[in-house]
C-alpha cells in the first residue's frame, strides 16, 4: 500500500486495501472516514487505529474461524465490520485482506473536522462529551460521533455516493505503534501483536490501558 492511494480510484484503493491488515492500518492514518446520514454529515480524520489478522491472531474476532458476526470480515476488502462490545458500544472496522481471508483494522480514534455541532449532539445522546479531543477518542465514541451503529455492517467506504466514505490521504511520515488496548490473553502480547498504530503528537488519541486481568474462578 503507497503513496499513491489518495490519488487511486475506487478499484485501486480496493486492491491496496487487500493487503494484510498489518500493512494497511498506518496507511489509514490521516485518512478521513465521513458519513452521511439523515441528520447530516459528520467527517473524522483518523488518528489512531488497530490491526486485526483473523485466524493468526489470538486477538481478533475471526481467530476461530467464519460465523454469523463476523462474515463480512472475510472480504472483500473495503466494507465495514460493525460489532457491538459488550452489548452497549458500537465498534467500526474496515476490511482489509484477500478475498476469503478474515483481517479488519479497527478504527481507534480521529478528530472530528467537519460536523462537529452534530458530533457533539449524538455524543451526549450516548454519553458525556466535554471537548472536541473527546469526541471521537476511542472506538465508541469515534462510532457515536460518526452514527455508525449495525444498521452499517457491510456498507462500501469506497462507493462515493455510500452513506459511510472513506477518503485516504498519503500516508503520514510517522507514526508510533505499540500493544492494542484492551486486548487479554496471547493477542494482548506487545512482542508478538505491537499492532496499534498512532499519530505522534495527537491528542486525539485513546490512552492506552491493558486488559483487565482475568477473574478468579
Amino acid at each position: 500500500m503507497g503513496s499513491s492511494m489518495s490519488a487511486s480510484g475506487a478499484a485501486g484503493a480496493r486492491a491496496q486495501l487487500s493487503a494484510p491488515a498489518v500493512d494497511v492500518a498506518p496507511h489509514l492514518l490521516g485518512a478521513l472516514v465521513t458519513t452521511v446520514l439523515p441528520d447530516g454529515v459528520v467527517t473524522v480524520r483518523l488518528t489512531e487505529v488497530e490491526a486485526y489478522e483473523g485466524e493468526r491472531d489470538p486477538g481478533s474476532h475471526a481467530f476461530r474461524g467464519r460465523s454469523a458476526r463476523n462474515a463480512v470480515m472475510f472480504g472483500p476488502a473495503g466494507h465495514l465490520y460493525v460489532y457491538r462490545h459488550m452489548g452497549l458500544h458500537h465498534c467500526a472496522n474496515v476490511v482489509t485482506g484477500p478475498d476469503g481471508t478474515a483481517s479488519a483494522v479497527l478504527l481507534r480514534a480521529g478528530e472530528v473536522v467537519e460536523g462537529r455541532d452534530l458530533a457533539f449532539e449524538r455524543r451526549t445522546r450516548r454519553g458525556v462529551a466535554r471537548s472536541d479531543v473527546d469526541l471521537a477518542r476511542g472506538p465508541a465514541r469515534l462510532a457515536d460521533a460518526l452514527g455508525l451503529d449495525l444498521t452499517h455492517y457491510g456498507a462500501d467506504v469506497l462507493d462515493p455516493a455510500g452513506v459511510v466514505r472513506l477518503t485516504p490521504a498519503d500516508p503520514p511520515p510517522r507514526w508510533l505503534t505499540g500493544p492494542r488496548v484492551g486486548v487479554g490473553g496471547a493477542g494482548g502480547d506487545a512482542t508478538a501483536f505491537p499492532w496499534r498504530f498512532w499519530l505522534a503528537d495527537e491528542p486525539t488519541v485513546s490512552v492506552y490501558r491493558p486488559a483487565p486481568p482475568p477473574r478468579r474462578r
